[in-house]
């Protein structure tokens, strides 16, 4: 998933931050609502994790105004705040779960996937090109029939050129969505992830499906 997290302690953000990357999640990090918002109108997200106590306002009031705007992405709220009347607060807010500092990682884990599963159910289907389909629930490729395993940047790639087939996407789209914001654009891993995805997705396949637009980027497509 591509999460934002919204802390602006800076030790606890890194962490978070790690550990949701070794979980093959993309993150970006936000130290402020302000700078969340301006975040949130240019970047789809699949989760928003948002500390409670921020700089410039309350994570929970920041909910109720991105629902009053009609924002469905869910959301997990952290905080000190353990009484049950602030818990109650920020469930009446909007957020879709809440987590308690210090808490164990396994459990912000355990509590992510549970929340990614939630809404990958009520607004994922199978994506299908030609005779390859991917189903995003259980992150299953098959192409003719056959299973394909894919590592996780070889998946996440994959989705999202078939999500957007016929569309061109650029390096840097790709990068700020399979990657992150902060990732080095110069980095060759785009190409050296579209070679490895090629060789399993297009090798000994008719139709070639990854095609690669010179000068503008790279497109899934059944035709060249």
């Amino acid at each position: 998933m591509r999460i934002l997290l919204v802390e602006d302690e800076r030790q606890v953000a890194d962490f978070i931050k790690r550990g949701l990357q070794e979980a093959q999640h993309v993150v970006d990090v936000s130290s402020s609502i302000g700078e969340a918002d301006d975040m949130i109108a240019v970047q789809d997200y699949d989760l928003l994790i948002i500390d409670c106590l921020l700089p410039d306002g309350d994570g929970r009031v920041f909910c109720r105004a991105l629902r009053a705007r009609g924002l469905a992405t869910p959301v997990l709220l952290l905080t000190a705040k353990a009484s049950t009347a602030d818990k109650v607060f920020g469930l009446d807010s909007g957020a879709d779960d809440y987590l308690t500092k210090p808490f164990d990682f396994t459990e912000l884990l355990a509590r992510v996937r549970a929340l990614g599963r939630r809404h990958a159910t009520i607004s994922v289907g199978n994506l299908s090109i030609s005779d390859l389909q991917i189903d995003p629930l259980r992150r299953r490729v098959r192409r003719a029939g056959e299973t394909i395993r894919l590592t996780p940047k070889e998946y996440l790639l994959l989705e999202l050129l078939v999500s957007n087939a016929e569309k061109v996407l650029t390096r840097t789209e790709i990068i700020q969505q399979v990657w992150d914001i902060n990732f080095d654009p110069n980095s060759n891993v785009v190409d050296v992830v579209i070679k490895s995805l090629r060789e399993k997705i297009d090798h000994n396949f008719v139709p070639k499906l990854i095609h690669t637009i010179r000068g503008s980027g790279y497109m899934a497509s059944t035709s060249g």
